[in-house]
């Protein structure tokens, strides 16, 4: 398939693909284009990974879809409980993950997955660039809300930094999912490295990195 191709003609910007779908941006509102590139950007993605063809994304999915519920539908058994938190289980986990745990913080809920542990950097910082592969433009469907795209931008992580994390963003932000963070982290712990995936909100971060 044939890249679509952007030219700018004066103030009309039209996008192309093969087979020839041309259509001309003037003065549409910025969600709206937004959507559009979500509608165009679909079908690439497909091609060149499949929709959740690999487990990561397959559990993702499920999380980002209970996200409006609070997680009330994955939350397994509880683990612990302090002043200011309660841990939980969770019932969706990555195949091989160390652990997959829901946090509630007062109102707030977090989910946090560590996907791979050792104490080679150079093994850690390969899983961390497999999960960020299979992660970037997966396409999310929420049941009453519009597709979107997870979009996130590569960071190179270095054996001299403690923690390296990539924030991905959701491609339209609608309201429902407005505060929602993904986040996926290669941070320094005490047995070596440790790739961490977590979907929190913008309001606990503290929570998301623990």
């Amino acid at each position: 398939m044939t890249p679509f191709i952007v030219h700018k003609w004066g103030k009309y910007i039209p996008y192309c693909r093969d087979p020839p779908i041309c259509i001309v941006l003037s003065q549409i509102p910025r969600m709206k284009i937004i959507t559009l590139f979500v509608l165009v950007l679909a079908p690439l993605a497909v091609e060149a990974q499949g929709v959740f063809s690999n487990k990561t994304n397959t559990a993702l999915q499920k999380v980002i879809e209970d996200y409006p519920n609070k997680f009330r539908n994955i939350i397994g058994d509880k683990i612990s409980v302090n002043q200011q938190e309660t841990d939980y289980r969770s019932k969706i986990e990555v195949s091989g993950a160390m652990a997959s745990i829901i946090t509630q913080h007062n109102d707030l809920y977090s989910w946090k997955s560590e996907l791979f542990e050792s104490s080679n950097f150079d093994h850690s910082r390969e899983r961390f660039k497999e999960v960020f592969d299979n992660i970037k433009n997966t396409i999310v469907k929420i049941e009453g809300m519009s597709s979107v795209i997870l979009n996130g931008k590569y960071e190179y992580p270095t054996e001299d930094k403690k923690n390296t994390t990539i924030a991905f963003q959701l491609l339209p932000a609608n309201g429902g999912l407005q505060k929602l963070k993904v986040e996926l982290s290669l941070r320094q712990a005490s047995n070596g490295w440790k790739v961490v995936l977590c979907v929190h909100e913008k309001d606990v971060d503290g929570l998301a990195v623990n």
